[in-house]
């Protein structure tokens, strides 16, 4: 790998973390409010309709701007709306804010990539940053869980801190500060050289431009597919990240603390996924993981019925003094395995979808029409689970709903792959 690349991926981790430990502090914050279900998926919904409404403005100004600047820029955002949620903003709005500096942020993020490194070498560079991200994961929402928990609140309700006055505060201004040393990181990314022509002082032109790029990328025959599962795929994994939480409060009992916990297990199989991925899978070869999506609809649907009523009361593992109860050591691998087929499954999705819209368009182009669809996806799967929250549907047959419909549309897209398959030489394209 090229120098530089390390840092790009270190510089990930660490806003990655923040991202994730950011989620947990501000359901606590709601909670602290006393908000109700229904707001959680709202506070996403916030967050993601900036990656929507500025799509066709993101990618110019990724493409305007060195890429480390870009990032540099969106993480000191992101600081700020942490800053807004302990100065007593509602965290719906200032979670927007976040959402305004992730949607500059994603871009720059994958478009530096193909800046960087050869098209061969992009599954590898998406493993290593997919395995980045999933290591953050774990890590965020740990120190997230951990944040809020009992023994932080009697800390802060002893120490009398300025503008803290929950734990839930203390765990944003945490957030804040790794946002901050994340930008810091950014610094040290080094000028790839690329450049292109500013066009942020033409917004009509970057809209109609945008449409043709959606339309360029949505006509191509391996694209296609490629941003079909991907876009399923990223809505579904933002739902089921508030559905894990809330799984594992009514099937297994958790606290939101150490339910946490529970989704940051699942990033360990994510991890262990992309690494499969990079080892097993070349780009020309990419394809090959479609029958993979189906399995992981699959496998979200088993889940569901996972309960710790499965098990007799009491049971479980001695460690010492405590009591490890069986429904929450064997949901373990149930979370890894979930995790472990989503990452073998997303990473060569994204290197063929990156390696091809970097072919027909630019990479801040491509990678911002990518993110249009993506959360697009997340916006309507979170306001169907919004719907299904206020019509008080228990959330074992949520996830059933979001896992058949996945296993179907990843099934519906393994049929159109091998319908173009017989039209196109696939392999040729990723090879041009």
């Amino acid at each position: 790998m090229k120098k530089g690349f390390y840092t790009i991926i270190a510089a990930q981790f660490v806003s990655s973390l923040a991202d994730n430990a950011l989620l947990i502090a501000a359901i606590a914050l709601l909670s602290v409010i006393k908000s109700a279900a229904w707001v959680t998926p709202l506070l996403q919904i916030f967050f993601t309709i900036s990656y929507v409404l500025l799509a066709p403005f993101v990618g110019a100004f990724a493409d305007a701007l060195q890429k480390r600047h870009v990032m540099f820029i969106s993480n000191a955002l992101k600081a700020s709306g942490c800053l807004l949620m302990i100065a007593g903003v509602h965290p719906m709005i200032a979670y927007g804010v976040v959402g305004f500096g992730a949607a500059a942020y994603s871009p720059a993020k994958y478009g530096i990539l193909t800046e960087l490194l050869p098209a061969a070498k992009l599954v590898k560079a998406n493993a290593w940053l997919e395995s980045a991200t999933v290591l953050s994961t774990i890590v965020g929402t740990m120190l997230g869980g951990a944040l809020i928990s009992a023994v932080v609140e009697r800390f802060v309700a002893h120490a009398h801190l300025p503008l803290i006055g929950s734990a839930a505060d203390l765990a944003m201004f945490a957030v804040m500060l790794t946002y901050a040393l994340a930008a810091a990181i950014n610094v040290f990314i080094p000028d790839t050289g690329a450049r292109y022509p500013n066009r942020l002082t033409e917004p009509k032109k970057l809209v109609s431009d945008f449409h043709h790029c959606f339309h360029v990328l949505w006509a191509d025959k391996l694209a296609q597919i490629a941003l079909w599962v991907t876009t399923l795929l990223w809505g579904a994994a933002v739902t089921m990240q508030l559905l894990v939480l809330k799984w594992a409060n009514v099937n297994l009992g958790l606290s939101l603390s150490k339910a946490a916990v529970m989704q940051g297990v699942t990033g360990v199989g994510i991890a262990l996924g992309a690494a499969g991925a990079a080892a097993l899978i070349p780009l020309r070869q990419s394809l090959r993981v479609l029958p993979i999506g189906i399995l992981t609809g699959a496998v979200a649907i088993a889940m569901a019925f996972y309960h710790k009523d499965l098990f007799p009361a009491g049971a479980g593992l001695h460690v010492g003094a405590h009591v490890l109860p069986f429904y929450i050591l064997f949901a373990y691998p149930l979370m890894i395995v979930l995790g472990a087929l989503s990452g073998f499954f997303i990473a060569p999705m994204n290197a063929i979808l990156q390696h091809r819209g970097a072919t027909l368009l630019s990479a801040g182009h491509s990678i911002a029409v990518q993110n249009f669809n993506q959360n697009l996806a997340v916006l309507l799967m979170l306001g169907a689970y919004a719907l299904l929250l206020t019509a008080q549907l228990p959330a074992q047959w949520i996830i059933v709903v979001f896992g058949s419909f996945i296993t179907l549309m990843m099934w519906l897209a393994k049929r159109r792959s091998a319908a173009n398959e017989r039209v196109v030489d696939m392999r040729a394209m990723v090879e041009e």
